[in-house]
């Protein structure tokens, strides 16, 4: 049957790659900017932060054209997703893409219109196309190949494209991935979730947990000409910064991840020069291995507190992901890396991140999910964001194919 699959795609290949294109550009139009709230000023084309449903609604008529079930989920208004499905009943592969996308930026960094999909010498340029519009049109046409060819799969492969992967209002319920995972609208077997990049040579089998920690130096307020009055939060505050600097964070060396990391990225104190500060905050962004807890680092932090002369420190947990991992030998691994060796010439090698994908909340949901997918990595989040087309019609070929490994045919 993957004969019968390489062979069409050989002989069809242009008019796939007409097809696909021009739904990708259709979509790359749609400036589904997910800002956040606090930013939606500089966005005056959104209706809803994010607008996903905006991308959905061409997904959906696509979809529907093609003789392809889908149907359309949505928590909050605007912000919609999409589950498309071929197939029977059994098991199911899902490849899950988002729709949102980050904001262009400054429009002179760019030598072509973000929100204009522009091909030249096989790339195609535009805000999405590849983070993470191109992979959801991939996944599309991959099952649109197979009911043409009329493969039956023993299963189903499922399209999710979803809301809310790039920004979360922590005062909000998640849009995406959260609602319709807890709402049992998709409940895959296994999942790829192309949002890696690194031209599939690599396949995302680990990702390091997250944490934020949130330090809130307490001090006392006095006037600046007498500081001896007071005590003064921020320095207290420094103190702490230097002393956590030198501390080793209490790890086991992790096959994949290696070892975590830690980051200052915030830090606050003061209203006033001629004011001795009662508080100062900074906050650390804590990319931990498996071994390692919140509550842990936590304790690792009161420690390294102590000593401190009439330093008062509070510490919270502003939010927190734990780590995840997939058996590298897994059924999902090896017919990527079987189906790469014949389609691609070569067989992607596992490995893990320290940033995170919808592989966590695919995996802390039972689901066996890894990351691979086309694309450079340097593109994320930056001006001139491309994706090269042949990679993109590859990527199509080896979803069919893994398919018909993962599910079997009739």
């Amino acid at each position: 049957m993957k004969d019968k699959i390489r062979a069409y795609f050989k002989e069809h290949k242009d008019e796939i790659r007409t097809k696909a294109l021009a739904l990708l550009k259709d979509m790359v139009a749609v400036k589904s900017v997910n800002c956040g709230k606090a930013q939606m000023a500089d966005h005056p084309y959104l209706t809803v932060n994010g607008d996903e449903s905006k991308v959905i609604e061409i997904l959906k008529a696509y979809c529907d054209k093609a003789g392809l079930k889908s149907d359309v989920y949505e928590l909050l208004e605007g912000r919609g997703n999409l589950i498309a499905k071929y197939g029977n009943e059994g098991k199911s592969l899902c490849i899950g893409a988002h729709v949102d996308v980050v904001p262009a930026g400054d429009p002179a960094q760019w030598d072509t219109d973000p929100w204009v999909m522009t091909e030249r010498d096989g790339k195609v340029f535009g805000r999405g196309t590849m983070d993470n519009k191109g992979q959801a049109v991939a996944c599309t046409m991959a099952m649109e190949m197979l009911k043409d060819i009329g493969v039956e799969l023993n299963g189903e492969l499922v399209m999710a494209a979803l809301a809310g992967e790039e920004f979360h209002e922590n005062d909000e319920p998640d849009p995406g991935i959260k609602f319709v995972t807890e709402k049992g609208y998709l409940k895959p077997d296994f999942a790829i979730i192309p949002d890696i990049a690194e031209h599939m040579k690599m396949i995302d089998v680990a990702e390091k947990g997250r944490v934020v920690i949130r330090v809130i130096s307490q001090g006392k307020q006095a006037h600046g000409s007498t500081p001896e009055l007071g005590i003064n939060a921020i320095e207290k505050l420094a103190q702490f910064i230097a002393k956590i600097e030198t501390m080793e964070m209490k790890y086991e060396p992790h096959d994949v991840l290696k070892k975590p990391s830690r980051n200052l990225g915030i830090v606050k104190g003061g209203s006033a020069v001629n004011n001795v500060p009662n508080q100062a905050e900074a906050t650390y962004d804590i990319r931990y291995v498996p071994g390692q807890s919140a509550e842990g680092l936590i304790t690792e932090f009161q420690m390294c507190a102590e000593g401190i002369a009439d330093g008062k420190f509070e510490f919270k947990i502003e939010d927190d992901n734990p780590p995840h991992q997939v058996d590298p030998n897994n059924p999902l691994v090896k017919s990527i890396q079987a189906n790469s060796k014949e389609i691609l010439g070569f067989e992607p090698q596992t490995f893990g991140i320290g940033g995170g994908t919808f592989c966590k909340p695919f995996n802390i949901a039972g689901i066996q999910a890894v990351g691979f997918g086309p694309g450079e990595a340097d593109v994320f989040h930056v001006a001139n964001e491309y994706l090269d087309v042949d990679e993109m019609l590859q990527f199509i070929e080896l979803i069919a194919c893994i398919s018909v490994d993962l599910l079997g045919t009739k």
